[in-house]
Parts: structure tokens; sequence; C-alpha cells
């Protein structure tokens, strides 16, 4: 029985705390700066293609689709982990659109009459400003949650 308590106290007990870590300058200024990159140069991408008017405007409706799609998707998991209620078909309806902004992007890449390295810069900078707006959603929604904590 001694031996249990030694065992007790000697052992560290473990205590999950709350969050609590603003998100650095850096990692902010990065995320934001991603996301500008991102968006711009996949724009002036765009601007000075020879492909027709109708099709620059589906790789510009593709990005801002995209680009609502995931922070819907970041916005719902959140919620989720914050114990905030988001009904099934607002998470499923928010991923299957990220997954389809995606998928429409490919199918259009795949069948454009373009370079593969035009191909590859379009499809890269797609998928760097979606993470870039993941990112910048993230650290706007850890900002404001720590404001609401210290209030």
């Amino acid at each position: 029985m001694e031996n249990q308590v030694k065992i007790q106290t000697e052992k560290k007990v473990k205590v999950k705390e709350a969050f609590n870590n603003q998100p650095t300058a850096a990692f902010i200024s990065a995320s934001w700066a991603s996301l500008l990159i991102g968006m711009v140069s996949f724009c002036v991408g765009l601007w000075n293609a020879t492909m027709d008017l109708n099709e620059k405007g589906y790789y510009f409706t593709v990005l801002l689709f995209g680009l609502f799609s995931v922070i819907s998707v970041q916005k719902t998991v959140r919620d989720k982990l914050e114990g905030i209620p988001v009904t099934d078909i607002y998470y499923g309806v928010s991923w299957f659109v990220t997954i389809a902004s995606m998928l429409l992007l490919v199918v259009g890449l795949w069948n454009a009459d373009l370079d593969l390295s035009e191909k590859g810069f379009y499809g890269i900078s797609f998928f760097l400003s979606l993470f870039a707006a993941i990112a910048v959603q993230k650290n706007t929604r850890d900002t404001k949650f720590l404001e609401r904590k210290e209030k």
C-alpha cells in the first residue's frame, strides 16, 4: 500500500489546458502573403492568357468557388470543435463543394488547350490560395476566440 502512495505522488498529472495560443505575427503575415500571392498569380495568369473570355471566367469562378468552400469547411470544422451546433447537411455540403471545386479545376485543366507548365501554374496557384485561405480563416478565428475569452 505504501508503494502505491509513493507512485501516485511521484507521477506527474497531465492537465489539459484550454486553447490559449495567439497566432504569431509571422504566421499571420505569411498566411495573408500566401493568399495574396496565390490569388494575384492566378488572376494575372488568367489576364495574360490567350484563352477565350468565357474560359477565363470559368477559371476565375472556380477560384472564387474554391476559396469560399474551404473557408466554409474550416468554419464548420472549428464550430464543431468549439461545440457550436452545425447541421450535418451544411457540414456535408461544405465538404462536397470543396471537393467539387477541386475537381472542376482539374477537369478544366485536363481538357484545356494549354501547355503543361501553364496547367501546373494554375493548379499550384489555386491550391496555394485554398491552403492560405484556410490558414487566414484559422488565424482570424483564433484571434477572435482569444479576444472573446479575455473579456
